[in-house]
């Protein structure tokens, strides 16, 4: 049974910053495609950051150079560390891996197999 597990969301101030974590089971995350996505309230989900099986990382235009996806592969946890954050950021925030990692730098969600439960992410201004 595939578990991925979210920690780390929070409300924090505009400029801040914040680490997503997710701690995955039943799936190893080593070489394999996992991201990050979000949803805010009456949007649509959307990529925001995916790693492939080699380590290349693709972002949003609406992310690049303030988010960061890793990954460790000892503790089969995936991050997304977010900095100069953004009141246009609040959201919930997704962890899900792409099982069909041809897909993996789309960022599209459809192409997404296993989904988190999501954690919370609050920018004031």
């Amino acid at each position: 049974q595939v578990q991925l597990v979210e920690s780390g969301g929070g409300s924090v101030q505009g400029g801040g910053s914040l680490r997503l974590s997710c701690a995955a089971s039943g799936y190893s995350i080593s070489r394999r495609c996992m991201g990050w996505f979000r949803q805010a309230p009456g949007k649509e989900r959307e990529g925001i950051a995916t790693i492939n099986v080699n380590d290349l990382t693709t972002y949003a235009d609406s992310v690049k150079g303030r988010f960061t996806i890793s990954r460790d592969n000892a503790k089969n946890t995936l991050f997304l560390q977010m900095n100069t954050l953004k009141p246009e950021d609040t959201a919930m925030y997704y962890c899900a891996a792409v099982v069909n990692g041809a897909y993996c730098r789309t960022l599209n969600p459809n192409f997404v197999g296993y989904w988190g439960q999501g954690t919370q992410v609050t920018v004031s201004s």
